[in-house]
């Protein structure tokens, strides 16, 4: 693989060299494939899960076939079909011999096929009536059910099917799923308390159906090696303080500490100084505060007051506290119940557990708390 003009990569995946840790998170869900086990993995937005199912799909043995999709834009099964039969596609070589087979399999389906016009992939197209669409997802899941060697299906953003208007799309899915052999899911999602309904709750369909992976922050030492060493590869240089001041700043929140290290390592001729990725943290707010006035402006004053106070103090387990209400001026703890509703349902705020099982608030978007801290 050619090597890449800058190592910290922020929204592709471009293999191991490239890729932070979670070893353990890698080893698990192979664990699971090979086990027959689907898994759900569930984190907060831009810690990585993307990444980490690349990731998975490049350790995995090279005779498993891994299909990627994201199904946040979609909006019925219709575009569901579209965006699955596209990766698939595009996953499997169409010289290879399961991909000649698959390619005649496609046809006989009878999509519009065109060819993105810049980077030459396939894209399937169906225009298809209500029960044929679902008819034809489950040809193509049969299809792959069919073969003699481990098919991985990760399902990006999956609490997205909650959303589409066809009734009862979960345990329609969840009976094609249940019939198939040698194919694996692993269903990622960010919005967790959905992806728990979906998956946690007795009376869902998927409950008890796959593994459950959360996935938290990578290990702070860990994150601090691998930033030395990629300054290191491209004869450069950045202390270890540095990389942990870095890390600290951005909570280490991996897209964050990603960009930072990114837009630092692309002005930094031989030694990172510390003005430099401060500037280059500066920058970075800078760049997105009309966004954020924006966003500061739809709110209202009891909301705004609340939000700058969870930023103030990065995480925040009792909000209806008097000691907190007090120390902010926010009011009744009733009007901070009202502004958190909000606050969440606006993915501003997001509410998460540590590791002792205590609840716990936090500003979604990193670069917009260390914003709202200097207001």
């Amino acid at each position: 693989m050619k090597k890449i003009e800058n190592p910290f990569l922020t929204n592709t995946y471009q293999g191991s060299e490239y890729f932070c840790n979670r070893v353990d998170e890698t080893k698990r869900i192979i664990s699971n494939i090979k086990s027959g086990n689907s898994t759900t993995l569930m984190a907060i937005r831009r810690i990585g899960k993307t990444g980490l199912i690349k990731h998975v799909f490049n350790e995995m043995p090279s005779n498993w076939k891994g299909i990627y999709i994201d199904i946040l834009e979609t909006e019925n099964l219709n575009q569901f079909l579209n965006v699955f039969s596209t990766a698939i596609l595009n996953a499997i070589p169409e010289k290879s011999t399961f991909g000649q087979s698959l390619w005649k399999f496609f046809k006989s389906l009878r999509p519009v096929i065109k060819f993105d016009a810049l980077t030459g992939e396939p894209q399937a197209m169906f225009d298809l009536e209500k029960d044929d669409v679902a008819n034809n997802i489950t040809y193509v899941l049969q299809f792959l059910g069919k073969q003699d060697f481990k098919i991985v299906i990760a399902i990006d953003e999956f609490q997205q099917i909650l959303n589409y208007p066809e009734k009862n799309i979960e345990s329609w899915l969840r009976t094609r799923i249940q019939q198939l052999k040698n194919v694996v899911f692993v269903f990622s999602g960010s919005q967790q308390h959905l992806m728990e309904q979906i998956f946690t709750l007795p009376s869902r369909p998927f409950f008890r159906s796959s593994l459950i992976l959360k996935l938290g922050k990578i290990n702070k030492e860990d994150y601090i090696k691998f930033i030395e060493n990629q300054f290191k590869k491209y004869n450069k240089e950045i202390s270890l303080n540095h990389a942990n001041d870095i890390i600290e700043w951005c909570n280490a929140h991996t897209y964050y500490v990603q960009l930072l290290c990114n837009r630092t390592f692309e002005v930094t001729e031989k030694k990172l100084k510390e003005e430099t990725w401060k500037k280059q943290a500066f920058l970075l707010l800078k760049e997105q505060e009309d966004v954020f006035f924006s966003i500061r402006s739809m709110l209202t004053k009891p909301q705004w007051q609340l939000l700058k106070a969870i930023a103030h103090e990065g995480i925040v387990f009792m909000p209806t506290s008097n000691l907190f209400l007090s120390k902010y001026g926010l009011g009744t703890s009733a009007t901070v119940i009202r502004s958190l509703k909000s606050l969440k349902s606006y993915q501003l705020i997001y509410e998460e557990f540590d590791e002792n099982g205590k609840k716990y608030y936090s500003v979604y978007d990193l670069f917009f708390q260390r914003w709202v801290e200097g207001k």
